[in-house]
C-alpha cells in the first residue's frame, strides 16, 4: 500500500543557502527538492507545500497560525482516507519547540502523525544533519501514532515538553538528561 507523506517547507538553517557574494547563510528559497533527489522512498507518495521560507527566530504568532491551519488541512484531507498518511514539516531548532507545542495543544484529537524536523547545520554544509533528518521523519509518520513529535538525531520525541538541547545539538525531554 502506498502512503502519503505532506512536507511543510517553513525554511530554518535545515533549507539554509550560502550566497557566495554576500558570504551570508540565509532562507531564500526552498531547497526541498535537492534533498528529495537524494533519497529512495519506496511506495511513497510526497506533496511538497512551501509555505514561508523564514529563519525560526523571526517567526510570529501568526506564522505559527499558519503552519497550524496547512498542517491541519493537510492531516485532516480525508480524499485518501485509506491510505496511511501523515505530515513532516521542515523548521528551524530555534523555535521547533514553540510550534510543536502550539500544534499538540491545537490538534487535539490528532489526526495523523506529525514530525517537526530541522538541522543543526544547512544541508548545503558538511556533516549536515540535514539529510538524516528530513529522511528519519519520512520514515517516522509512516510508523508513529498519531501526535506531534519532534523527529531527529535517531529519536521521536513526543509533544508536549520537548526542548533544544543547545549544549549536546539535539533535542530532548524536558527532564532528561544527556550524556556527553
Amino acid at each position: 500500500m502506498k502512503r502519503r507523506v505532506t512536507i511543510i517547507t517553513t525554511g530554518g538553517t535545515i533549507e539554509k543557502t550560502y550566497d557566495e557574494r554576500t558570504g551570508a547563510l540565509e532562507n531564500r528559497r526552498s531547497i526541498l527538492s535537492l534533498m528529495l533527489r537524494r533519497l529512495r522512498l519506496v511506495d511513497t507518495s510526497v506533496n511538497v507545500i512551501e509555505l514561508m521560507s523564514k529563519d525560526s527566530q523571526l517567526m510570529t504568532d501568526t506564522d505559527r497560525e499558519k503552519i497550524l491551519a496547512i498542517t491541519k488541512a493537510a492531516a485532516d484531507n480525508d480524499e485518501h482516507a485509506n491510505e496511511p498518511h501523515g505530515v513532516v514539516i521542515l523548521h528551524g531548532t530555534d523555535t521547533l519547540s514553540l510550534t510543536g507545542e502550539l500544534l499538540h495543544a491545537r490538534l487535539q484529537p490528532p489526526p495523523a502523525p506529525v514530525a517537526l524536523t530541522g538541522a543543526f547545520r544547512p544541508y548545503e554544509m558538511r556533516r549536515s544533519d540535514a539529510l538524516q533528518n528530513l529522511n528519519e521523519a519520512i520514515f517516522a509518520v509512516g510508523v508513529l501514532d498519531p501526535g506531534v513529535y519532534c523527529v531527529m538525531h535517531g529519536r521521536a520525541l513526543a509533544f508536549p515538553g520537548v526542548v533544544k538541547d543547545r549544549e549536546h545539538s539535539t533535542f530532548r525531554k524536558k527532564d532528561e538528561s544527556l550524556a556527553d
